[in-house]
C-alpha cells in the first residue's frame, strides 16, 4: 500500500476500498460501520433511521445540466433512497475559497433550494469556513442526510436477501456525468451535447418500494462506476452475477467518447442511476414502474444472479466471449463528484 494519499484512493475503486479498510475501518471499528452500506442504519428505541454524509469535490463547480450544488444534494439524497429510506433532513457545509464570487455562490445555493424542494426534504443545518486564496479549489460541500426506514426494508442495504435467478436493473444510461463533467473541465466540443444524469432518484425508488415488488438490493452507480458496485456484491458469497453487455443502457455519444479516450463505460460515474436486484417473479412489475418516472425511461434489466462463477461478476460480451468484472484500479476520472 502506498505510503502517501493518491488521487486513486478517490476513485471509489479498489484503492479507495483499501483504503478504508485499512485506514478508518481498524480504528473506527463497530457494527453500525462494518456493515459498509451507503447508509448507516440506526436503530434508535426501535425505530430505524438512515444517516449517511459525503463531500463534493468535482472540478469544475458548474457542468452541462448542473454544478456542484445540485450533485450535493442529489448525491446524499441518493445515498439515503437506495437504503430503502424516506429522506427527510440535510445538513450543508461549505469550505470556500478566498475570492470565490459571491454570485456563484448563491447560483449553487439556489440550485441546492431547488434540488432540495423537488426531492422533499430540507436543509436544516450547516457550516461555513474560508480558507486563503490557494488552500482550497473554489468551494468543496459537505452534505449529511437523515432518513426513516421501515423495518421491513432493513435488508436491502446488505443484499443479504440476494438468491440466484433475482434479477439486475439500472434505470437508465450509464456515463453520461463523467463524460459530461470531462468535457467540461477538458472544453470538449461534442456533436450531440452531453449532460450529467444528476437527479434525486428518492420518489422513484418510493414508487418501486410502495408497488410492493420484491427488492433485494439497490445501490447508487457512482464512483467506480457500475463495474464496481457488481464486483463489491459479489465478493465472498455463493452466488455470482452476470451482466449482458448487449442490455446495458449506453448512449452513442458517450460509447464514443470511451472509444476515443479508452474508457470503459461500466467504470464511469454517474450521478442519477441505480442498481436494483429484483426478484425474477417482481422484476417485469418493477422495471414498468421505473420506466414511468422521467428518470426510468431508459431503464433496462442488464443481467442475473447466477449459481455459476461464485464470487465473481461476469460480462458476457456483445462478440460472444465473457470476461470477468473486477473493481476500478487506479483513477479514471479524478474529482468527478
Amino acid at each position: 500500500m502506498s505510503k502517501t494519499i493518491l488521487l486513486g484512493h478517490g476513485s471509489g475503486g479498489k484503492l479507495t476500498s483499501d483504503l478504508i479498510k485499512k485506514s478508518f475501518i481498524e480504528y473506527f471499528d463497530n457494527p453500525v460501520l462494518n456493515a459498509m452500506t451507503d447508509s448507516a442504519v440506526i436503530n434508535i428505541n426501535d425505530k430505524l433511521l438512515a444517516f449517511t454524509t459525503d463531500s463534493y469535490v468535482v472540478d469544475p463547480v458548474f457542468f452541462p445540466g448542473g454544478d456542484i450544488g445540485k450533485l450535493s444534494v442529489c448525491g446524499t439524497i441518493n445515498d439515503l433512497a437506495v437504503s430503502g429510506a424516506e429522506p427527510v433532513f440535510l445538513s450543508a457545509a461549505f469550505i470556500i475559497e478566498e475570492g470565490f464570487s459571491i454570485d456563484d455562490l448563491e447560483t449553487i445555493t439556489q440550485s441546492m433550494r431547488e434540488e432540495a424542494d423537488k426531492a422533499g426534504v430540507r436543509i436544516v443545518t450547516g457550516d461555513t469556513k474560508v480558507v486563503n486564496k490557494g488552500q482550497c479549489d473554489k468551494i468543496f460541500i459537505n452534505t449529511a442526510g437523515i432518513g426513516i426506514l421501515e423495518r421491513k426494508f432493513e435488508n436491502i442495504s446488505t443484499g443479504n436477501d440476494i438468491q440466484p435467478g433475482d434479477k439486475i436493473i439500472v434505470n437508465g444510461y450509464i456515463g453520461d456525468h463523467g463524460i459530461a463533467v470531462m468535457g467540461a473541465r477538458e472544453n470538449l466540443k461534442f456533436e450531440a451535447e452531453i449532460v450529467t444524469d444528476c437527479a434525486s432518484l428518492n420518489h422513484l425508488i418510493k414508487s418501486v418500494l410502495d408497488s410492493g415488488a420484491d427488492i433485494k438490493f439497490m445501490r447508487d452507480i457512482t464512483r467506480g462506476g457500475l463495474a464496481t458496485i457488481v464486483s463489491e456484491i459479489t465478493a465472498n458469497r455463493k452466488f455470482g452475477i452476470t451482466i449482458n453487455e448487449s442490455d446495458l443502457p449506453v448512449r452513442e455519444s458517450v460509447r464514443g467518447m470511451c472509444e476515443i479516450f479508452g474508457y470503459d463505460p461500466m467504470f464511469l460515474a454517474n450521478e442519477g442511476k441505480v442498481l436494483m436486484i429484483v426478484s425474477a417473479q417482481s422484476s417485469h412489475k418493477a422495471l414498468a414502474i421505473i420506466k414511468e418516472n422521467k428518470y426510468g425511461r431508459d431503464s433496462a434489466i442488464i443481467g442475473e444472479i447466477t449459481p455459476d462463477n461464485p464470487g465473481k461478476a461476469v460480462l458476457q460480451s456483445i462478440v460472444g466471449g465473457s470476461r470477468i468484472i473486477d473493481k476500478l484500479t487506479g483513477e479514471m476520472l479524478p474529482r468527478i463528484c
